[in-house]
């Protein structure tokens, strides 16, 4: 049987700016990933290179890549959560 969500959420009018700044961000990383892949692809030596504290570059970039995912993720939660207060007239944050 189930049953249904415990309150009404009603209609999102911030859908369109979530998705869109969602949209961006998952681009901008792509990217920033992509980088990570070429270099490992193209030119996998550079990888093994020193360069932060004697660690070398795959582990500083892959450390850096979980890094932004969660800075990334932060934005966006604070950028929308600002954008549908403003839209959907919550005065306060619940």
């Amino acid at each position: 049987m189930g049953h249904g969500p415990a309150t009404d959420w009603g209609e999102d009018k911030a859908i369109a700016y979530k998705t869109r700044i969602g949209l961006i961000l998952v681009s901008i990383y792509g990217l920033v990933y992509l980088g990570f892949i070429i270099i490992n692809t193209v030119f996998p030596r550079l990888m093994g290179l020193r360069i932060l504290f004697g660690v070398n570059l795959a582990v500083v970039y892959g450390f850096s890549l979980i890094i932004l995912a969660i800075v990334m993720g932060i934005i966006y939660n604070g950028l929308c959560t600002k954008k549908e207060d403003l839209l959907n007239k919550r005065g306060g944050k619940k």
